[in-house]
């Protein structure tokens, strides 16, 4: 076996220790948490035990679901649209300073305002309907990936652009050949943000005014202080944001296996 090919191996084994080792943190968590309101005596209605919540989750799994569809449909819909609108848009303010300079202080003063604020009124304008929650969603989204993706398209070296101008090639190939690989990986940063966030917005909006969603439930949960019943759709609300982060690491891995974030 050569050096390099032993050097693989262990990079191989560490890669795949990593999420064994996320597991075991997390049973004993759990294990912790059970053995806490166990022999701590802790009333359910306080801090209920692991096994309450997996038993509430399987016994009102129909319930779950058909809320879980509603705000995935929400948060993936703001989420996408975050993407299409945010990317293309620092790609223009990269490439022009003066539309930076007009619009991007306009954004910036646009975040300062709380979404929890808005919400209603985003209610008052589009009605009760899954379009305030995505916009919610959306607007959420919006800003990690534009301020990301705006620092990416201005990461590459003004020599590389020197360059290539030299060698004949148009603006055009010059930002589809080097400034886009060059901003990649700071653009999958502000999704990976985002993709967070986009579960934060979507409640938000169904706290605000909805008659479906986990959003939703969870305020019915609380009304009736049915505290097993909110720590069962926070749990599948976490679930729902790790595996819209996961999908969005994998597709980095997929789009950058070249970039330095992806070596051990």
């Amino acid at each position: 076996m050569t050096a390099s090919s032993g050097q693989a191996e262990k990079k191989g084994r560490g890669k795949a220790r990593l999420p064994f080792d996320s597991l075991i943190l997390c049973l004993a968590v759990v294990l912790a948490w059970q053995a806490v309101t166990y022999f701590g005596d802790v009333p359910a209605y306080l801090l209920p035990p692991p096994s309450a919540i997996a038993e509430r989750i399987y016994s009102d799994f129909g319930l779950l679901f058909s809320h879980s569809l509603v705000t995935a449909k929400e948060v993936l819909i703001g989420f996408l649209l975050s993407i299409v609108i945010s990317v293309p848009l620092a790609a223009i303010l990269a490439q022009f300073p003066l539309v930076e300079r007009m619009l991007y202080p306009l954004l910036v003063a646009s975040q300062t305002v709380p979404k929890v604020a808005i919400a209603p009124l985003l209610v008052v304008w589009f009605g009760f309907g899954l379009f305030p929650k995505i916009l919610i969603a959306f607007l959420i989204c919006f800003f990690p990936i534009l301020v990301d993706s705006l620092v990416g398209f201005r990461s590459m070296p003004k020599e590389i652009a020197w360059l290539a101008r030299s060698t004949g090639a148009s603006r055009w190939k010059v930002f589809m050949h080097f400034q886009v690989p060059a901003a990649l990986p700071n653009i999958f940063a502000g999704v990976k943000v985002a993709s967070t966030l986009a579960i934060v917005g979507a409640i938000v909006g169904e706290f605000v005014a909805a008659d479906s969603g986990l959003g939703y439930q969870l305020i019915v949960a609380n009304g009736s202080l049915d505290v097993t019943l909110s720590f069962s759709i926070l749990i599948v609300l976490s679930v729902m944001g790790m595996l819209l982060f996961a999908l969005v690491d994998l597709a980095e891995r997929l789009a950058l296996p070249w970039h330095v974030s992806q070596r051990a």
